[in-house]
C-alpha cells in the first residue's frame, strides 16, 4: 500500500528575494564538441519563444534558459538569490510595465547565476531588460516525515505536494520521465553545494541518448540521476539517488547538455522513480 508522504512545510520560512532581468552577455564563437565554431543565442535576457514544456533538442542556440533569466550584480545577493529561490516560487514583476504580473520559477543556472522564471506571453512582452523581479522564496529547509535523511532541496512545498510523492515498503516513489546513468552527468560535478545551480546531462554520445529515451526531453521534465549523490556537493556514490527537473537546452560544448537542478537526494536508495511522462512541473503548475 502507498501513502502520500507529509512534510513540515507549516515550519519552512516563506520570504523575499529579488533580481534583475539580466542582460545577455558574451558574444563571438562558440567551439561545438566537434571542433566547428559557431554564433548561437546562449544565456540571459528574455526568450519569447523558449518555454516550459518544449523540447530541449533542436534549438539554434547553447544553454539557452526558458522565459526569463534573473540575478543580482552584487555577488552576496546573487547567492541568495540563487540559493533560497526554489522549483515552483511564485515571482511577482515589481517594476516596468509589467509591474503586478506573476509567474513561478524553473530553475537556477550555476555559472552564470541565473534564476529562470515563466511567465506567460502576454506578460513576456511587457518586460524589458532590468525591470526587477521579486520571488517569494520558500521550500529550503523542507524534510520528509519519516525520511529526515533524504534531502530535499530547492522545490516550493506546494509544488511538492502536487507531485504526488508516496512512500511504499520504505521508499519514496517520485514520478520521473527518465532515468540518467551517473556516466552522462557532466559539467558541475564537483561543485560544493547542489543547494543552488546545476548540472548537465552531456549529450555528445546521440546514439546512447536516444536508448535511454533521453532524446524526447522537455524544460520542465523530472529526471532520476542514477549513482549520484547531490547531499553536500555533487559527485557520484555508488546506490544513491537524486531527482532533478530539466531547466536549460542541449548544449554545443563538450561536457555539457541540457541542465539539471537537484530537488531530491538519498544516499541509499531511499528514492523510486516511477516512470510517468507527464512529470513535467509545467503540467503540476498548469503552464
Amino acid at each position: 500500500m502507498s501513502n502520500v508522504v507529509k512534510t513540515n512545510k507549516d515550519k519552512v520560512v516563506k520570504w523575499s528575494v529579488a533580481g534583475k532581468i539580466h542582460h545577455p552577455t558574451g558574444g563571438g564563437y562558440r567551439i561545438t564538441h566537434e571542433g566547428v565554431p559557431i554564433v548561437v543565442p546562449a544565456t540571459g535576457g528574455i526568450s519569447y519563444n523558449v518555454k516550459i514544456g518544449d523540447s530541449v533538442y533542436g534549438w539554434a542556440g547553447d544553454h539557452i534558459e526558458p522565459g526569463v533569466s534573473i540575478r543580482n550584480e552584487n555577488k552576496e545577493e546573487s547567492a541568495a538569490l540563487t540559493t533560497f529561490s526554489c522549483i515552483g516560487n511564485e515571482a511577482k514583476v515589481i517594476s516596468g510595465e509589467a509591474a503586478g504580473k506573476k509567474g513561478y520559477v524553473t530553475g537556477m543556472h550555476g555559472g552564470i547565476d541565473h534564476v529562470l522564471i515563466h511567465f506567460n506571453e502576454e506578460t513576456l512582452d511587457k518586460l524589458a531588460i532590468d525591470d526587477k523581479i521579486m520571488i517569494k522564496a520558500y521550500g529550503q529547509g523542507l524534510k520528509i516525515e519519516g525520511f529526515e535523511d533524504v534531502h530535499v532541496m530547492s522545490i516550493d512545498p506546494d509544488l511538492f505536494e502536487k507531485l504526488g510523492v508516496k512512500e511504499k515498503d520504505g521508499k519514496l516513489q517520485v514520478p520521473v520521465v527518465a532515468t540518467v546513468p551517473p556516466y552522462l552527468m557532466g559539467s558541475g560535478i564537483g561543485s560544493p553545494s547542489a543547494y543552488t545551480g546545476d548540472y548537465d546531462i552531456m549529450t555528445a554520445d546521440k546514439e546512447e541518448i536516444k536508448r535511454l529515451g533521453l532524446d524526447k526531453l522537455r524544460f520542465g521534465d523530472l529526471v532520476l540521476l542514477q549513482d549520484c549523490d547531490n547531499s553536500f556537493g555533487r559527485g557520484y556514490l555508488k546506490g544513491a539517488v537524486s531527482i532533478g527537473v530539466i531547466i536549460h537546452s542541449d548544449c554545443v560544448k563538450a561536457g555539457h547538455g541540457p541542465g539539471v537542478t537537484t530537488i531530491m537526494v538519498s544516499k541509499d536508495s531511499k528514492i523510486e522513480g516511477i516512470i510517468d511522462s507527464n512529470a513535467n512541473i509545467g503540467n503540476y503548475m498548469n503552464k
